[in-house]
């Protein structure tokens, strides 16, 4: 019964974030974008604040303008710990 419990909790406890594909420069490897919206806390006035990520993109199938969602996971390298899931949108 433990395992199960431990094993719902597992499921959702990975971030997903979407962004735009900025660089592919890289193999097996993309950096995407992500851009999040946040009121200031005293001047109520809304930032944007952008995060760059090293995604793991097993078949270099990505173009830099592509809109794409990723997951969190384990480090697969010094600065990559996120994973492609799906392409949302492709680049025109």
């Amino acid at each position: 019964m433990a395992e199960q419990v431990a094993a719902e909790e597992r499921e959702n406890s990975r971030k997903v974030r979407e962004g735009l594909v900025v660089s592919v420069a890289m193999d097996k490897t993309a950096v995407v974008e992500i851009t999040d919206r946040k009121r200031h806390p005293r001047y109520d006035k809304t930032v944007r604040r952008s995060k760059r990520l090293y995604v793991h993109d097993e078949t270099n199938d990505l173009n830099v303008g592509d809109r794409v969602r990723v997951a969190e996971t384990r480090p697969l390298s010094k600065l990559k710990r996120w994973r492609l899931v799906e392409v949302l949108e492709r680049a025109r």
